[in-house]
């Protein structure tokens, strides 16, 4: 505060002449530093009017040390880096998959170099940047044909928009999903101008109720997997081997919408077992639209897979060119694809598939060790305990399933005088440097610890003790 005397601010000119000043032009740019040290300027001259600036405070060293702060925060990326004590390994509010060393090491490779994404080596001529992958996706899957968007929506949009403009496409009451973000099956075929034709109802769809969907209007019938839900008790869906000779009698292509979508038989890893992208193809689907950042374990895009003619005209569509990816995108996705060639390796070398299958032993020897360490820095004020939970796939993929797992539950100690204790717990470990992001549920946060991975353990300590500061 103020005691009689009077404080003057420094001139601009001082202040950026300064030789901490003159370290932030350095780094941060002289026009960056000249707005900022006017910013600066102007907030401590309101100040002033109030009293309650001292002449220290608005010394050239104060200053600089107010700039480099504001500087700082104004250079952090909005997109961070968390740890994910969820329990979803999928999750979609943190990115869904995480990529492999091989697709990290790619993706780096494609932002430092030009990249041959639609340049032919062989002819020197224009290429398609469908070919980078489109070997691999076909190997994997059986299909005929293979294109890549930016995700599965934008798949399921391209795909109903080529082939079903203007006419109607027959789908099950019991498939007109929502998935996150209010994206809706019947919304979705409205912007693609195709015409929804419900059959069946909620709970119970039967064979013949496709057969009386069926039309001179009919392009496409349609299954869309269920992701994020499942119906149970007096139920009846019709099987895509029971919907394939429906649709090839009146000459129509069967489509399947599988969301997630998985390469590889889960069962063989000790997961659910999950429709495959080939066991889909080998039922008769003439085409078929899944996610690359699901449980695919790839980066973010969508893949339709199906016959050749029917792909050659949907990357016809004018729209493909809105919806494609990018060099990242497809340097990223096809190491993964290249993992899948050795499924004997593959719950070691792919993220997801790592974090899935990872044993609950492991998680529970982590938890005793981390467990003393979170109370030290948690003080009286709450109790920390092992405990065993569930943790579950996410983005939308075996919605009722869920794997054992293990973390650390914390409660509020008896006694304890904190208002609302876990919500102000859960504000802390967000705003830790490397956010912590578990879940609140029972009166009781939850960090479940399968997503946190040996290597990042260390990194997690060391921010423990600015909890207890």
């Amino acid at each position: 505060m103020t005691t009689g005397q009077t404080v003057r601010l420094p001139s601009v000119d001082r202040i950026l002449g300064d030789a901490a000043c003159l370290d932030l032009i350095a780094h941060y740019g002289r026009v960056q530093t000249l707005a900022c040290a006017r910013a600066v300027l102007a907030e401590l001259r309101t100040a002033m009017l109030a009293g309650a600036v001292c002449e220290e405070g608005a010394s050239i060293a104060a200053i600089a040390v107010h700039m480099a702060e504001r500087l700082q925060a104004q250079a952090r990326s909005q997109l961070r880096a968390v740890f994910n004590l969820t329990g979803t390994v999928l999750h979609t509010n943190l990115g869904r998959a995480l990529l492999p060393d091989a697709a990290v090491q790619a993706v780096v490779e494609a932002l430092q170099w030009p990249m041959n994404l639609e340049f032919d080596l062989e002819t020197g001529k224009r290429g398609d940047r469908d070919d980078l992958v489109e070997e691999l996706l076909r190997e994997l899957t059986g299909a005929e044909a293979a294109t890549v968007v930016n995700n599965n929506a934008a798949a399921v949009l391209l795909m109903l928009n080529t082939l079903a403009q203007g006419k109607e496409v027959v789908v099950s009451r019991g498939e007109l999903v929502e998935i996150g973000g209010a994206f809706r099956i019947p919304d979705v075929m409205t912007r693609a101008g195709a015409v929804l034709r419900e059959v069946g109802s909620t709970n119970r769809t039967h064979l013949a109720d496709y057969a009386n969907g069926v039309n001179e209007d009919t392009a496409l019938l349609m299954k869309v997997h269920c992701s994020n839900y499942a119906i149970t008790g007096f139920t009846k869906s019709v099987e895509l081997d029971e919907l394939v000779p429906l649709a090839a009698k009146h000459g129509v292509p069967t489509a399947v919408d599988l969301g997630s979508g998985t390469l590889v038989d889960l069962a063989q890893y000790g997961l659910p077992h999950e429709t495959t992208v080939r066991e889909t193809i080998e039922a008769g689907a003439d085409l078929v639209t899944f996610s690359g950042d699901k449980l695919l374990g790839g980066p973010q895009c969508g893949v339709i897979v199906g016959r050749a003619d029917l792909i050659a005209k949907i990357k016809r569509n004018p729209l493909k060119r809105a919806l494609r990816v990018g060099k990242l995108t497809l340097a990223a996705l096809a190491p993964v694809l290249q993992l899948y060639r050795a499924p004997d390796l593959l719950a070691e070398r792919l993220t997801t598939l790592r974090l899935l299958t990872r044993p609950a032993c492991a998680m529970r020897a982590q938890a005793q060790t981390l467990l003393p360490l979170l109370q030290g820095a948690l003080g009286m004020q709450y109790v920390v305990t092992a405990e065993a939970m569930q943790s579950q796939i996410g983005s939308g993929a075996l919605p009722v399933d869920q794997l054992p797992s293990f973390g650390l539950a914390v409660r509020s100690a008896p006694g304890s005088r904190l208002s609302n204790p876990l919500g102000v717990l859960e504000q802390r470990l967000r705003a830790l440097p490397c956010p912590v992001i578990g879940r609140i549920g029972q009166d009781t946060l939850w960090l479940d610890l399968r997503c946190l991975e040996v290597a990042y353990e260390t990194a997690f300590i060391a921010q423990l003790g600015e909890l207890s500061a």
